[in-house]
């Protein structure tokens, strides 16, 4: 049996924060629907509203700009669904389908759903991005043309921790008259995120990743931003998203916001710190590693580490065995025994990008669990590499 539980793998999900388990069980008393108006229905409404305001105010927004959803990837997909609306985008007068920009190191429900899109017609385009996963400005600059409708930057990367300069590109897109999405998920509630300032178009938000239950999201849309459902039916959400509202869920994310406006900024120190130890114990004790992602505009919670002779799948499955939790990219994207496409868009090699996990901490990590993780890792890569060197010699 390991000796001890670490979970190092918060940028797959969270656990529920204590106050949020709180708002939870609470909330399943208003069983009401929120359309109801009735004294039932008037109480969930009143809630479902309540948090609302607090998403709202969290990322700087007006109430009515925020539209809560199943989940991030809802959000992602309703955002770029928008050009498949014969009523908005469809084509142009001269028959031009319209086209998307996105980048290479996105999540993948926005790839797949990209790919799609180009599959129907939709001419796509993929930004290329540096060695440390910035998006080439000059690059987005030469693929915009008229036909352009909506470009997508992820904010935050989920594998690498790379933080865009949302802001300055956002610039860049609205002085082409193009809409600006930000799947912003792995960034809200980590750093400040102020959508006015960003001057975003839409922004995605889920609920699970900032201690929050899973089934829930919310996209941000601006006034006056171009918008077609992706989900029909009812009036709710004023008919920007049919479906009976989730009204646990969304009250759980009210509380999660709130929460991470209370801790977030102490804990970003703290984890810089864990993150800075693991950096330099790792260095020290194993050989021939290499660091993924920006050195400093990168999320404090993540590191992404190659560890040459070793494969990622392994290491993840022998860490498991001593109790430490960490992924070896999305986990959106695990049972694929592909390479990370984030790590290949870095121009990271094959065979290292094989041998690369991630490691993500959060409100529970502490300083135990950075100890325990450099006494582990160490020898597991030994063993792992001494395992390929006896395979080879016997191949041989």
């Amino acid at each position: 049996m390991a000796e001890r539980k670490v979970y190092f793998d918060h940028n797959a999900t969270t656990p529920l924060h204590p106050e949020v388990k709180k708002a939870i069980t609470e909330a399943m008393e208003v069983f009401g629907n929120p359309s109801s108006l009735h004294e039932f229905g008037r109480r969930a409404r009143h809630l479902v509203e309540e948090a609302r305001v607090k998403v709202a105010s969290f990322i700087g927004a007006d109430p009515d700009e925020v539209v809560f959803m199943g989940s991030g990837s809802e959000a992602n997909n309703t955002v770029l669904s928008i050009l498949s609306c014969p009523s908005r985008f469809c084509a142009s007068s001269m028959g031009e389908a319209t086209e998307i920009i996105t980048t290479s190191i996105e999540h993948p429900c926005i790839m797949e759903t990209a790919r799609c899109l180009r599959d129907r017609g939709f001419p796509v385009s993929f930004l290329e991005v540096d060695q440390y996963g910035k998006v080439n400005v000059e690059h987005l600059k030469e693929l915009m043309t008229d036909r352009t409708k909506i470009v997508s930057v992820m904010m935050a990367n989920n594998e690498i921790g790379t933080i865009q300069d949302i802001k300055s590109i956002a610039k860049i897109v609205h002085e082409r008259g193009v809409l600006f999405h930000t799947d912003a998920v792995q960034a809200v509630g980590k750093i400040p995120v102020n959508v006015k300032d960003l001057d975003a178009d839409f922004l995605t938000i889920s609920a699970h990743k900032i201690y929050g239950p899973k089934g829930i999201g919310a996209l941000y849309i601006k006034k006056g931003s171009p918008f077609c459902p992706l989900i029909r039916g009812g009036h709710q959400e004023k008919g920007r998203r049919a479906g009976t509202e989730n009204t646990i869920g969304i009250i759980a994310l009210g509380k999660a916001v709130e929460m991470r406006r209370a801790e977030m900024a102490e804990e970003k120190k703290r984890l810089l710190m864990f993150k800075a130890a693991l950096r330099e114990g790792i260095e020290e004790r194993i050989p021939d590693v290499h660091f993924n992602g920006h050195p400093t505009d990168c999320l404090a919670s993540t590191l992404n580490v190659s560890l040459d002779g070793a494969e990622g799948e392994a290491i993840l499955l022998y860490l498991d065995l001593e109790g430490i939790a960490v992924s070896t990219g999305s986990a959106c994207a695990s049972g694929s025994l592909d390479p990370s496409h984030v790590l290949l868009a870095t121009g990271l090699e094959v065979e290292r990008a094989h041998g690369s996990i991630r490691i993500s901490m959060g409100r529970g990590t502490v300083k135990e669990d950075v100890e325990y993780m450099l006494d582990k890792l160490p020898k597991v890569i030994r063993k792992i590499r001494d395992m390929s060197t006896a395979y080879q010699r016997r191949a041989s």
